[in-house]
């Protein structure tokens, strides 16, 4: 019975059965494709392409492509893909999540879809989480590619502009999710259409998707630049917040990771600073440089979450455990990390764009992702990118044998074990893979095994440029390697000779992680294609996991029991316990996710108007039109402020007309008693009459390609400061929206609701601004696109939280009180003085 309902109701199993009669049809074509010769099999492709053009779709070319990339990849590399490879490459081509386990081939199953969907010119990008892999994979199915026909581009951090046009240029593009974002923000900040270095975006594939679209989700990319700040305000209160001391004067919640002073503490920091009241307007900055420093001594660890390296603070990724060098963490909590361990200070920094994994992907026309872990977050995966996650059978039965959890009261009880366990396996030589979470239990335990004369390996974000030499040796007789979680990914551990004799590769946890899919990828790295192989993790109560999670009372009973540390105890309700912990913490970081979703989605409608209309004005040949648009829209509103009252005695027709001949007309133009007679329609229509008329005077007296050049500069440099001050607003109302809820408000809502308000509140400044400088300013030498400001890609805290920024212009010193140089005749401040 329970068979027959798995069978009706299992439908990752319908969906295989569905898929292996299309695999079918692809392993019947191999005799006639392989008979072919090479330049038959290469003229394959361009006849494929003709027949897209003639009305036929990729579904139907999809058998004989496939079978054509089968064929060639035996002749180019050397290698045939399994069924169970062809079935991924189907549930990819359809725009889901392959989860198939380690050492079964993802990088060959995704050049089957990656040529098909490439045949249509429109481009296909293979996203990877690091540039090594990237080459990697570009170097190797790019000679598979090119044999086919097709043109391969990779696209890394380093090349220039027209380098990069040239990679996206190409029908398969190889590249990092990073690059990616950073490019699409960067072809929204350029100045003219041709420096733009992406096509549309059409399909793309993401190696490691649960690392990119689950992980790093909560992080913004941010182009920032520099904003100028004293280093000394961080000083002290990094001298300050030394001297405070834990309960007393601060409190600190694990679980939440929350720091904040107590009344004791805020008394001392009042003492210290000889302030009055720390909670004064006056002061805030002094408050947010005291939390700032708080957090950097009590939350950010060293060797943890960052390391010192050359006299910088270099971010260490939580989940990956690379270095992110070149990227700052935000709101001066950088900063306050330099002043804390005694390094040189850098500038803080400002956002001029930023943009969320989640919203980034969600552009293209399609998506699909391979993995070894997805199904924990299928939930996720279906809700947020409408992807399901089909999990591939593997080529050979896993012969793995996974044992239960072994507990330990205490962290120096479970690592004694760690190390005996690994000293027995390695000297009957056995390969072990010890796994830990982070940098500090790596160096502990490869300490403790030098100490006992074992040789080994270490692999972690201080040591990552030998990683692949050391990834490829541990599955030799003997090795020893430890590693943090970077070495789950992307990397296969071939056994060498005699292992399998000994018992496969032994990965060792040290510990659990808060998120199932890394334990588990951490697992995959044994057993692959078939091989034997052993996993063991290892816990003490004093583990951060089972702290959170209340171990109290099971420490208790251990010692009630009189258990010391050298008897582990193995109880599934122990194991079961931590994978209730593990699913509770996968749920508090799923809904995190969405709601940051739901926030950043206010930006990203807004952020698809204003870039819409970016590329609008570097696309058009003559904007008069669009500005003529803005121009009315100034008038309408000004005019509807003016008249607001109900009896028209009371209307200020005088105002209105100081504004006017600030902005559109030139004095005299217009007078009181002209609109005194008319509505507010009619006026609206008399006014739009005569800006229009000074317009057509402007194009007579200018040459044609001076003026359109001159509107495309106003333009483009409004809106770009404009919306930078914008994305600035917007998050400081981000900051304090939640303290709505205590008023039985929705924040959301109301971060819906004013955010929008905000935002017809810049494009009001935006068709005002514009209307000022195309009706005022004197066109000499201001025909120069310039950028508002200079910027860099940097790495946001993991929680979500944009940078501090202020728009910065980059021109000239000119007195704030001298007239503007660009002939309007007003003071500057009050003219091109406003975009600074």
């Amino acid at each position: 019975m329970i068979g027959i309902l798995k069978k009706v109701f299992d439908t990752n199993q319908r969906q295989i059965n569905r898929m292996q009669k299309i695999v079918d049809q692809i392993e019947e074509l191999e005799p006639q494709i392989s008979a072919l010769s090479d330049e038959q099999l290469q003229a394959k492709t361009p006849a494929f392409k003709e027949r897209l053009t003639k009305g036929e779709t990729l579904d139907d070319l999809l058998p004989e492509a496939f079978a054509v990339v089968r064929e060639a990849a035996k002749r180019v590399l050397g290698m045939r893909p399994y069924q169970v490879q062809l079935t991924g490459g189907l549930a990819l081509h359809e725009g889901n999540i392959a989860e198939m386990k380690t050492g079964e081939g993802k990088t060959l199953t995704s050049a089957l879809p990656v040529y098909l969907n490439a045949l249509t010119g429109k481009g296909v990008h293979v996203v990877t989480v690091n540039e090594y892999l990237a080459h990697r994979d570009a170097t190797e199915m790019g000679r598979l590619h090119e044999f086919l026909g097709l043109t391969v581009g990779l696209n890394l951090n380093s090349l220039s502009r027209e380098e990069k046009q040239v990679a996206y240029a190409a029908d398969i593009t190889y590249t990092t999710n990073n690059e990616l974002g950073f490019d699409y923000l960067r072809d929204n900040m350029v100045l003219y259409k041709e420096q733009c270095v992406q096509r549309p975006l059409s399909f793309a594939i993401i190696d490691e998707v649960d690392s990119i679209l689950i992980d790093e989700a909560r992080t913004p990319l941010i182009i920032s630049g520099q904003a100028k700040k004293s280093a000394d305000l961080y000083i002290f209160a990094n001298a300050f917040v030394r001297t405070l001391n834990k309960e007393a004067d601060f409190s600190y919640d694990e679980k939440t990771k929350n720091v904040m002073l107590t009344e004791e503490g805020i008394t001392k920091a009042e003492k210290a600073f000889h302030i009055e009241n720390l909670f004064d307007l006056k002061h805030v900055t002094l408050l947010h440089h005291i939390n700032q420093a708080l957090r950097a001594h009590v939350v950010m660890q060293r060797d943890i979450d960052y390391v010192v390296q050359d006299g910088e603070i270099v971010i260490v990724d939580q989940f990956t455990g690379r270095l992110m060098k070149g990227r700052r963490y935000s709101e001066g909590l950088h900063q306050a990390i330099e002043a804390k361990e005694g390094v040189e200070i850098q500038n803080e920094s400002m956002t001029l764009a930023t943009i969320t994994f989640q919203n980034y992907f969600r552009m293209y026309e399609k998506l699909a992702g391979m993995t070894g872990t997805a199904k924990t977050e299928e939930e996720e995966f279906r809700n947020i990118y409408n992807m399901n996650v089909l999990v591939i059978p593997t080529n050979r039965d896993v012969q793995r044998d996974d044992r239960p959890d072994l507990i330990f009261k205490s962290m120096e009880g479970k690592f004694n074990a760690v190390v005996g366990d690994i000293v027995e396996r390695h000297r009957k030589g056995q390969p072990v893979l010890v796994g830990t979470v982070a940098i500090e239990t790596s160096e502990l335990i490869s300490k403790i095994l030098t100490r006992k004369g074992v040789r080994h390996n270490v692999l972690n974000a201080k040591n990552h440029a030998r990683e692949a030499d050391i990834i490829a040796d541990a599955g030799q007789k003997g090795a020893v390697t430890i590693a943090t979680n970077m070495a789950g990914r992307g990397t296969d551990i071939k056994l060498g000779e005699g292992v399998k004799e000994v018992g496969g590769l032994a990965v060792i946890g040290t510990e659990r992680h808060e998120s199932r899919r890394i334990d588990n990828q951490l697992r995959g790295r044994s057993g692959r294609q078939g091989d034997p192989g052993v996993t063991q993790f290892y816990l003490s109560m004093e583990d951060e996991l089972m702290r959170r999670f209340g171990s109290d009372n099971m420490k208790a009973m251990m010692d009630r029991l009189g258990m010391d540390d050298t008897q582990p105890i193995e109880s599934k309700m122990v194991s079961r316990a931590v994978e209730s912990a593990q699913k509770r913490v996968e749920g508090n970081n799923f809904d995190a996710r969405k709601q940051l979703l739901q926030y950043d989605d206010v930006l990203r409608q807004q952020r698809e108007v204003i870039y819409k209309q970016r590329q609008d004005v570097l696309e058009a040949e003559n904007l008069r039109t669009i500005i003529e648009g803005m121009m009315q829209g100034t008038i309408e509103r000004s005019v509807a402020a003016h008249t607001a009252e109900d009896l028209e005695e009371e209307w200020n027709i005088k105002g209105l007309i100081t504004f006017l001949e600030t902005t559109v007309l030139e004095e005299g133009d217009i007078t009181e008693d002209e609109l005194r007679r008319l509505a507010p329609e009619e006026m609206s229509e008399v006014i739009a009459q005569k800006v229009k008329e000074h317009y057509d005077a402007k194009e007579e007296q200018l040459p044609y390609e001076q003026l359109r050049e001159f509107e495309k500069v106003v333009v483009l440099r409004v809106v770009d400061s404009k919306w930078m001050e914008h994305i600035d607003a917007m998050d400081h109302l981000r900051e304090g929206i939640h303290l709505r809820a205590y008023g039985q408000i929705d924040p959301l809502r109301e971060y819906q609701m004013e955010g929008f308000a905000m935002f017809e509140a810049m494009v009001a400044a935006i068709e005002e601004e514009v209307s000022r400088y195309i009706m005022k300013a004197q066109i000499e030498n201001n025909l120069e696109r310039q950028e508002v400001a200079q910027g860099e890609a940097v790495h946001p805290k993991d929680d979500g939280a944009d940078v501090k920024k202020k728009p910065v212009v980059k021109g000239e010193q000119v007195g704030r009180n001298t007239p503007c140089p660009c002939g309007s005749g007003k003071k500057y401040k009050a003219c091109h003085g406003a975009f600074e």
